[in-house]
């Protein structure tokens, strides 16, 4: 019968349609087939198509740990035991972070690459997740990718300790993409447990190398162990059944068995995705072992679905007997192996492999023995058992990895060289302190000292070695102490810990000075700055006494609204301590915006009129410093009664204005520049000096002597206003001349008229007697 013209017409065109739609099924199935080609090689995801993981950086790192995006995360690609990421934090290991491409090759619904970062901390539980591509169509049905990101997130703080079959805390899978969200799911626990394994936990089993294999590779290499059975040994060994078994070649029970985490066994069985899906299912300590049979008997038989155990399987090692539950089982369909037997069951178990919790011992060989039997004449059950003897070849085993050093130890083997530098700095330094008494009289070797000193320390410890301590560090110490101590923080920066821990002697025996005036980068780059400025006439602008100590205010506020901003927000602390500008100049060696440049060179500009602007007036770690250093043992730089009475030359001339009109030297704002002893030993310099040389003289001589910028003529002392000659004392003799001797600070004080003592105990200088 032959229909309609229309109706045929219709007819024609609607099976066209499905023809073509059917071939372009096909080909988009191809094209998806084609862009996962097999993997090969280390790492499972890495395709003939190169499609590379995604690779996290610092500031992904950050927010994956739940930390700050401007902590200083180190992140460090590794091979070892599982292709990843290591994450550091101030000499502390995070975790490592794993993309699930290239450890599971996970591909979604749509056959392409679906790629998740996760981040798993050393304890196993995962830190974070981020979904980084995906090419999935149900995505473009409703649903979007802020869902699907929202699923992945979902996964922080879960446990991998846990069984993906007993587990709670899951995220619950979208609605209406339920395959896309179970491919996900099962691609972050099977790269998270791999993550896990990798940092101690993971047994002897290498989850990650993958290699194409055969069936008879695969025996051949000793993954499946085999064992046949036929029916003529049957009849020998159950000659009492009941039922006698016809004796022929035919297999009874033809049995193999294998450990098949490995994926150059298991994703050549089953197939990539099958084998993620079944390692996500795996607790620590689990193993998956393939059980596969064919022949008259089966290996599964009937009873565990009443029971809820396998009781015809025994898996047995030593006094070691497992029987597998039926919630641990996982039926095969087919197998994807070329050259793989027809198979009358295959099943895959969980098995407990950690000898600590009573599980197997995979470093040595185990059984598996299926029970076979039949009823005997007089009743009883005659059992056959079949053992297949299964051990993990040793390819596929890991050793465990030699403990690694850490951190600390390893950048501290890595700084050798400079460490013995910034020691030999440290050591010439200490010398210059220890003979100072006897440098300070020879002003040139001073000098040269000093000004050589200062250059090695910006040129070498500075822009060389990026040594330059901060009041950052300071704030960390403080919270470290606060909160729990750990010396591998400090140690991993070994030349900033040699400093910090010089500078801490140094200001128990001398004071702040020994950082501030020797071993500051930026504080020598100034003062090396201002003495060029002095030498090409740049006058100086001598700010007024009382202003002067006002303006200490600045750099001590700002030390105290550093560490006290730090406990609310130590990210609005570090935007602060900007206001140190060692970074730009020293660390960075002004490669850095213009902004933070401009504020460098106007700090230096002010520097070129007053010296050492920034360090009088700015500095917070100055400020930090001079006060623990009240605590300093010894006390070297000397004064004279005539100090701030009879001459204020050295006021005028010290490097920071630590010297006050009294000619006392205040230790809170001292940099130990020495340049004070100088002048006082300087008879060319010194007018106490100049006298005593012209009384030793008769009164001739009293030449003129350099200062620290060139000749300097003490200026004329006023005389003292002289009672009338009826009132006025006999003079008494003067005394012969003595040689300079330390006599306590309260004579100071006695020779200027004042009752008591002037200097406070912080003030403390040691005097002279002319």
């Amino acid at each position: 019968m032959q229909l309609p013209v229309l109706p045929r017409i219709l007819f024609r065109a609607a099976a066209a349609i499905l023809l073509a739609a059917l071939v372009w099924a096909g080909l988009w199935a191809a094209a998806a087939r084609a862009e996962i080609p097999a993997a090969t090689g280390r790492g499972l995801g890495l395709a003939a198509e190169t499609v590379a993981p995604a690779v996290p950086d610092a500031a992904l790192a950050a927010r994956l740990f739940g930390l700050p995006a401007d902590s200083r995360i180190v992140v460090t690609r590794q091979q070892s035991t599982a292709p990843s990421w290591r994450v550091d934090l101030d000499g502390r290991t995070l975790g490592l972070i794993g993309s699930t491409w290239e450890l599971a090759t996970s591909t979604g619904y749509s056959g392409r690459p679906l790629e998740v970062l996760v981040a798993v901390a050393p304890d196993g539980v995962i830190a974070g997740a981020r979904l980084m591509r995906h090419n999935e169509p149900v995505l473009t049905l409703g649903i979007s990718d802020a869902d699907i990101a929202a699923y992945v997130d979902g996964f922080a703080g879960y446990d991998t300790a846990q069984a993906a079959t007993r587990a709670t805390g899951l995220p619950d899978a979208i609605a209406r993409a339920t395959v896309s969200t179970g491919v996900i799911r099962d691609g972050i626990l099977r790269s998270a447990r791999i993550l896990a394994a990798a940092q101690g936990g993971g047994g002897v089993i290498d989850r990650v190398a993958y290699a194409p294999a055969d069936w008879a590779a695969l025996e051949t290499m000793g993954a499946l162990s085999h064992v046949r059975v036929t029916m003529a040994d049957a009849a020998g060994a159950l000659a009492g059944a009941r039922q006698p078994v016809t004796p022929s070649d035919a297999p009874w029970l033809e049995l193999w068995a294998g450990i098949i985490d490995t994926p150059t066994v298991g994703q050549n069985l089953l197939g990539a995705q099958r084998l993620t899906e079944l390692a996500g299912g795996l607790g620590p300590g689990d193993a998956l072992l393939a059980v596969m049979s064919r022949g008259l008997q089966s290996h599964r038989g009937t009873e565990w679905r009443r029971s809820g155990r396998f009781e015809r399987i025994e898996i047995t090692q030593g006094s070691v007997t497992l029987v597998p539950a039926a919630e641990d089982y996982t039926p095969i369909a087919g197998l994807s192996a070329e050259g793989a037997p027809e198979l009358k069951e295959a099943s895959v178990f969980r098995v407990n492999a950690d000898p600590e919790s009573g599980g197997l011992d995979l470093t040595r060989p185990f059984a598996v023995t299926v029970l076979t039997a039949r009823a005997g004449r007089d009743g009883d059950l005659l059992v056959l058992p079949v053992t297949a003897e299964v051990a993990l070849p040793e390819p596929f085993r890991v050793t465990p990895p030699a403990p690694e050093e850490p951190l600390w130890l390893q950048a501290w083997q890595e700084k050798q060289p400079q460490v013995v530098v910034v020691g030999v700095m440290l050591a010439v330094l200490g010398l210059i302190l220890f003979a100072q008494e006897w440098i300070v009289r020879r002003k040139r070797l001073w000098l040269g000292l000093r000004l050589g000193y200062l250059a090695t320390t910006l040129v070498v410890l500075g822009w060389w070695l990026g040594a330059q301590l901060s009041v950052v560090q300071v704030i960390a110490f403080i919270h470290a102490v606060l909160s729990g101590f750990r010396w591998e923080t400090f140690l991993v920066a070994p030349l900033i810990f040699v400093l910090w821990s010089a500078v801490a002697l140094g200001m128990l025996f001398w004071g702040r000075g020994v950082f501030c005036g020797w071993l500051c980068p930026f504080g020598a780059l100034q003062e090396l700055v201002n003495q060029a400025a002095q030498r090409l006439g740049v006058r100086q602008i001598a700010v007024p006494q009382a202003l002067h100590e006002r303006l200490w205010v600045v750099k001590y506020s700002l030390f105290v609204g550093l560490v006290a901003l730090s406990f609310y927000s130590m990210e609005q602390a570090l935007i602060l301590a900007e206001v140190e500008p060692f970074k730009t100049a020293i660390s960075m060696r002004f490669l850095r915006a213009w902004p933070f440049v401009l504020y460098v060179v106007a700090l230096l500009g002010a520097g070129l009129f007053i010296e050492r602007f920034y360090c009088r007036y700015m500095c917070p770690l100055g400020a930090g410093l001079a006060l623990p250093a009240k605590l300093k043992i010894f006390d070297w730089l000397k004064r004279r009664p005539q100090c701030g009475r009879e001459c204020r030359l050295c006021e005028t001339k010290c490097t920071v204005g630590a010297i006050d009109p009294l000619g006392r030297i205040n230790a809170n704002e001292c940099v130990l520049c020495l340049r004070c002893q100088v002048i006082m030993n300087d008879e060319h310099t010194c007018p106490v000096l100049k006298r005593r040389a012209r009384g030793a003289g008769g009164g001739a001589g009293g030449g003129a002597g350099g200062g620290m910028g060139g000749s300097f003529t003490a200026p004329p002392i006023p005389p003292a206003p002289s009672p009338s000659p009826a009132l006025a004392p006999a003079s008494p003799p003067a005394p012969p001349p003595v040689a300079p001797t330390q006599v306590p600070a309260s004579a100071h004080a006695a020779s200027a008229g004042v009752a008591g003592p002037l200097q406070p105990p912080s003030f403390r200088s040691q005097q002279e007697r002319t």
